[in-house]
């Protein structure tokens, strides 16, 4: 059995309208921003930084709880779809359980 669960999420937004860093920075911040003051996640920009029309955002919180994982990461790309004014193009959850796996004990 697990002794937790990592879970990791991955949202690339696009926004082909915008002309400048500058201004996909004032349209992503602020979602990030408040991703990391609603949810217990950490977040980061991950990709796409040199971009101005598209970036990928990462999402990353730990449980001892598989479903609460997964019900939270769903939560945050929730949140991200509804609340930029750009588009959600891609977004992967993988969760990892943590912990020897039942086999490592077989010669204890």
């Amino acid at each position: 059995m697990a002794l937790g669960y990592v879970g990791v999420l991955t949202i690339r937004v696009e926004m082909p309208w915008v002309a400048s860093l500058k201004e996909k920075r004032a349209l992503v911040r602020p979602v990030v921003e408040r991703l990391k003051a609603r949810f217990p996640l950490t977040v980061a920009r991950l990709d796409g930084l040199d971009a101005h029309d598209w970036e990928v955002i990462g999402v990353a919180t730990l449980s001892n709880d598989y479903g609460w994982v997964e019900e939270t990461l769903r939560m945050a790309a929730d949140y991200v779809a509804k609340e930029g004014p750009y588009r959600v193009t891609s977004e992967q959850i993988e969760i990892t359980p943590l912990g020897p796996d039942d086999d490592d004990h077989e010669d204890e």
